[in-house]
Parts: C-alpha cells; sequence; structure tokens
C-alpha cells in the first residue's frame, strides 16, 4: 500500500470531506500511473487541512471526453444545477489536451478515511 500526497482547493477539498465528491479526477502522469485500490491518499487544501483516504477503484479513460461520458459527474464534484451545462472541457484549464492525450486520465474513486 502507498500513500499518495496531493493538493486540492478549497472546494473540491471540502466536498470530498463532507462526502459529496468521491471521484478525484486527475491525469494519469508519472506521479499518478502506479495508483491502485487500497492506497491512500493525502489530500491538503490551500490553508493546510488535511485528510486520508483509500482507493476504492481506479478508472482510466484516454481523455476527460470519455470519463464525463461515462462517471456520474455528481460524483466527480458537480452540483446538482451545474451538471446539465457541465463539460469534459472544464478539465482543460488544469490539463491540456494534449497531456490527455499523451498520459490519460483517471478518475479515482476514493473514500474518507480521516
Amino acid at each position: 500500500m502507498m500513500t499518495y500526497k496531493m493538493n486540492l482547493n478549497r472546494q473540491p477539498f471540502d466536498m470530498i470531506k463532507s462526502g459529496r465528491k468521491t471521484i478525484e479526477l486527475r491525469l494519469n502522469d508519472e506521479k499518478r500511473k502506479n495508483i491502485v485500490a487500497g492506497d491512500q491518499i493525502s489530500f491538503t487544501s490551500p490553508d493546510g487541512d488535511t485528510m486520508l483516504c483509500i482507493v476504492k477503484h481506479v478508472h482510466n479513460f484516454p481523455t476527460f471526453k470519455e470519463l464525463y461520458e461515462s462517471l456520474p459527474l455528481d460524483k466527480c464534484g458537480y452540483l446538482p444545477e451545474e451538471i446539465p451545462t457541465a463539460s469534459y472541457r472544464d478539465m482543460e484549464e488544469y490539463y491540456p489536451i494534449e497531456k490527455q492525450q499523451k498520459h490519460s486520465v483517471l478518475g479515482i474513486e476514493i473514500a474518507l478515511i480521516s
């Protein structure tokens, strides 16, 4: 079992902590390519709060377009009123399409430990 460290903005941090967000979206780059079910992720917010989660399942997709077509967006951090207008292009702000195509992308299903 490995423990990975990841930073999160406040809103997704709070959503995971409350149990509303259970799928974290990331690029399948060198830092994350070995994540498997049973591993742990220590998330840190911008103001230094931390929480520990266990990885339940790792979904791998070629790009966020395919991920958005397959996974429940409410579990990925969208509010119910945002889902009708949610777009995979939202993730291009963080991960340009060239990086998605090079590395693939992950939907990491997690559960809060502490």
